[in-house]
């Protein structure tokens, strides 16, 4: 069923895309100098079985996300986690917002417990970031722009779940920071059937690009190691001073 619904999208994304095209979108933003890689809620409560919010695909998502991280880390870019998680999550006054009137079970993304860490196939290694959030966009009340902008960032690899939610939110947030967003096709899931695809010509019409593995792959290859680009924005907030 789920091939079906695929093929039938790829069919209509046919047709859309050319109309798309003659109206001027769909244009390439292209790579930049200086990525860093987002991982969108790569824990266990999306990535294991058991869960509410466990996604589709994960055969596929975390052996592409292990080869990312690789490339990723062996050019020393920015490598950062999301985990969407809550301190209070009992009584009236919770950090869940009104967010869990639509999704009860978000009472279950409770701070500091397994179902929030990160998945162990893809862990962090010391040093890199691991943002907790409250909603879709991992930008919203985030120091997330900040940590990319104070590392000159220009480009945003972006991975993980749920391509209709919070993947989607933080693709569209990036690109109204002034990043390059770049979502890799084989590293992004969700719980419904054409639910990825339609998102993916979605974003690729409009908020960024989208690109196979092996395209993202070969561009971390050739990319300079991060420790030899100037770190454009922070050098330049140095040398141009000024008084307090």
């Amino acid at each position: 069923m789920a091939q079906d619904i695929t093929e039938a999208l790829n069919r209509i994304f046919s047709t859309d895309s050319e109309i798309y095209r003659g109206r001027g979108f769909m244009h390439r933003l292209g790579f930049g100098e200086r990525p860093a890689l987002l991982n969108i809620d790569l824990a266990n409560a999306w990535t294991r079985p058991g869960s509410p919010f466990v996604c589709d695909e994960m055969d596929v998502i975390i052996p592409s996300v292990q080869r990312l991280l690789g490339a990723a880390r062996s050019k020393g870019i920015p490598v950062i986690y999301t985990t969407t998680a809550y301190g209070v999550v009992d009584g009236p006054h919770t950090d869940m917002g009104v967010w869990h009137h639509k999704i009860p079970a978000l009472a279950e993304l409770k701070l500091g417990t397994d179902a929030v860490a990160i998945d162990e196939r893809v862990a962090p290694e010391p040093g890199e970031q691991v943002i907790v959030k409250k909603r879709a966009s991992a930008f919203h009340g985030t120091y997330l722009s900040s940590f990319l902008c104070a590392h000159g960032v220009d480009t945003l690899i972006v991975t993980g779940v749920t391509m209709a939610g919070c993947t989607r939110h933080t693709v569209e947030d990036a690109i109204a920071e002034g990043f390059r967003p770049i979502v890799v096709r084989e590293c992004v899931g969700d719980r419904v059937p054409g639910v990825v695809d339609w998102n993916l010509f979605d974003i690729d019409a409009k908020f960024g690009d989208v690109e196979p593995l092996d395209t993202v792959l070969d561009y971390l290859k050739n990319v300079a190691s991060f420790a030899e680009r100037p770190t454009g924005a922070v050098q330049a907030s140095v040398t141009t001073g000024g008084s307090l």
